[in-house]
């Protein structure tokens, strides 16, 4: 069996000379799928003693991430999550202390948190309770302490959760070695225990981390500490597995199908036709025997039958469609039954790509294509939700269905945060899009990221109303020139002058070269397709010999004339 992440832990609270404790701390070791797409997480927090419900503020804020965290999306990323459960307990903790209006009555704690991910540490914290690292008897401390200090001996928290509406975290990931330990202290202990205390003693009582973090408390309210005293251990015993051999072997767990014939029946699914075969994949039209449904069934190609690259992306396939659920996404289904081979069923969409409808309705209205896009646009949305990015959006990959429905197809190239986030031997391979629809960033070895997907519905809609593209360039002359100013966007204006200049400068944001003048967000765009922009009507407007030709021809005239009078000037009063 591969090895799976482990650690071990030890933890110890005293509340010394204060008449309650209000440190809180815990560890969630959640199961082995989940510990692979959300990792082991660890928190330590200190309310505030200033308010009577500092106790209740830190048990909060450390039970509240430790279960709100592991049911966020698995797609999300480890920063992204922990953003989200941060700042809504944050507000709980905010409103629920009067808005901050009665500091007695203030829900107010510190919160260090670490997320153990597959190799790496992700480290969130607000306050100034610590997290240490100690490798090879080296400690490190990888957090700040948030606090102004007022004089020698006073000082507050600049930043804490429940202090303030506006919460301002840190956020760090390092790598993790097997063996690295992770010490959680509160001020308790470490104002009144040094670093090297605290190291010698966890190095002096590795057998038993529990006996390690009594040590360590007890060693600090000796040292004279006045408040409670916290301390949690935590030591990496494991490590997922990095063997090649072991995840290739996993990733062929199912063998690839034989290739299938009209008649045909694999796991209770007969095959009525083939609809599509490329060099990567086949799709068949299939009939599902138990529930009478025809869905489609996509099967690898067996010319990547021993490429772990490619079956780790076509098993991702699977994996994203089954978390997406939208009317503009296709539906991939979940199996109901123990499978033989290696493929993935989808929902059946009768009717067209978007490709062969771009055909068949040469030059739509605008109102047509503001519905297309808006569709499309949809579909994008529920992958950005999920921290995914489609970045293979192209006519080919979007249907329409008999009714109308636009329909995003073909995640074969999707990048989904969280996932990348888990280290794996297999070589990932940076996915580029399809040409013409793929943005400049892509071709010019950077990552993509949403505003990718925006550039490629930009092309598309400007295809849809030009049957053109925005730019004449090759994916080559992209890669070549790195100064993507020189590349000139071609307005709509001479292929539909019936286009108000306002649609053209939208979509001339939406396709810009450079991805920090594109749109951020879908709704931007979506926005100003439907309504104008001054912003961007000057660059889209129309050149003067379009707009006035009489004021053109008068100004070239004016032009002129003052030419021959210069030059007249000139042979008069020739020396």
């Amino acid at each position: 069996m591969p090895a799976q992440l482990e650690v071990s832990v030890g933890q110890f609270s005293e509340r010394g000379l204060k008449p309650s404790n209000q440190d809180f701390h815990g560890l969630r070791l959640p199961p082995e799928r989940l510990r692979k797409s959300k990792g082991i997480a660890a928190a330590i927090a200190d309310g505030v003693s200033s308010s009577d419900k500092g106790a209740e503020a830190a048990e909060a804020c450390v039970t509240g991430f430790l279960e709100d965290y592991l049911c966020t999306p698995d797609s999300w990323s480890v920063k992204q999550s922990a953003e989200r459960v941060l700042a809504a307990l944050n507000t709980w903790l905010y409103a629920q202390g009067g808005n901050g209006r009665d500091p007695q009555r203030g829900r107010v704690s510190t919160l260090s948190t670490l997320v153990l991910k597959s190799t790496t540490a992700h480290v969130i914290h607000v306050g100034d309770s610590r997290i240490y690292r100690l490798r090879r008897g080296q400690m490190e401390q990888l957090t700040v302490d948030h606090r102004v200090w007022m004089s020698l001996s006073q000082h507050y928290l600049s930043r804490a959760m429940g202090a303030d509406m506006h919460l301002q975290i840190d956020y760090c990931r390092l790598p993790v070695e097997q063996g690295d330990i992770f010490v959680f202290t509160t001020d308790g202990v470490h104002d009144y225990f040094s670093d090297r205390e605290i190291a010698g003693l966890v190095l002096e009582s590795q057998a038993d981390l529990a006996k390690a973090a009594e040590l360590i408390v007890r060693g600090a309210l000796a040292n004279s500490s006045p408040d409670n005293a916290t301390c949690q251990v935590l030591r990496v015993e494991s490590l997922p597995s990095q063997d090649p051999d072991e995840v290739f072997q996993e990733l062929t767990e199912l063998p690839f199908p034989p290739a299938l014939t009209e008649g045909m029946i694999i796991d209770g699914y007969r095959v009525i036709r083939e609809i599509y075969a490329s060099k990567r994949t086949q799709l068949y039209l299939v009939l599902d025997l138990e529930t009478g449904l025809r869905v489609v069934l996509k099967t690898p190609s067996v010319n990547f039958e021993t490429d772990p690259a490619y079956i780790e992306r076509f098993t991702l396939e699977e994996w994203i469609g089954q978390r997406i659920d939208s009317p503009h996404v296709e539906k991939v289904y979940k199996p109901t039954r123990r499978r033989r081979f290696l493929y993935h069923v989808t929902e059946y969409i009768e009717g067209a790509t978007l490709r062969q409808w771009m055909r068949d309705h040469p030059a739509p209205s605008l109102e047509v294509v503001r519905g297309l896009v808006e569709q499309i646009a949809k579909g994008l949305r529920a992958f950005h939700r999920l921290e995914m990015i489609h970045q293979d959006l192209k006519p080919e990959n979007i249907m329409l269905d008999l009714a109308g429905t636009v329909k995003l197809v073909d995640f074969g190239s999707a990048k989904v945060a969280g996932v990348a986030e888990i280290a794996t031997p297999v070589a990932r391979e940076q996915l580029l899009g399809t040409k013409n629809y793929a943005a400049p960033e892509y071709l010019l070895g950077q990552t993509g990221t949403q505003r990718s997907d925006i550039y490629a519905l930009g092309v598309i809609a400007y295809e849809l109303l030009t049957d053109q593209l925005p730019y004449r360039v090759s994916s080559a002359e992209w890669q070549k020139k790195m100064d993507l100013r020189r590349f000139s966007y071609r307005p709509l204006t001479p292929f539909r002058p019936d286009v108000p200049p306002w649609v053209d400068g939208a979509l001339r944001k939406a396709v810009q070269p450079d991805p920090a003048r594109r749109y951020e967000a879908l709704s931007e765009f979506l926005y100003d397709l439907r309504h104008p922009n001054a912003g961007l009507c000057g660059s889209a407007r129309k050149p003067l010999i379009e707009r006035n030709p009489v004021a053109f021809w008068q100004g070239l005239s004016g032009i002129l004339f003052l030419m021959v009078v210069f030059l007249s000037y000139l042979l008069v009063h020739k020396p």
